[in-house]
């Protein structure tokens, strides 16, 4: 194991490379989407992608969030 050097007292290391700021708003939004991504993917018809036209696989899609909307509907309701 190879000893790591010290720094004096008060110095920090600094990074390398750009500085990223973490902006909360754009980091639930971007969850949000990936989180509705990840659901489709689970329906098969849609993550095969059975439909070889474009407009009946966007129909499915459609439809696959119609009954996930339904459900969330449904369970509050109830």
């Amino acid at each position: 194991m190879i000893p790591e050097r010290r720094l004096p007292e008060g110095k920090k290391r600094r990074r390398k490379g750009p500085h990223y700021r973490f902006d909360k708003e754009t980091y639930k939004k971007r969850a949000a989407v990936e989180q509705s991504i990840g659901w489709i993917k689970e329906c098969r018809r849609i993550a095969t992608r059975y439909e070889k036209l474009a407009i009946s696989f966007l129909a499915f899609i459609k439809l696959a969030f119609i009954r996930y909307y339904l459900k969330l509907y449904s369970l509050d309701t109830a």
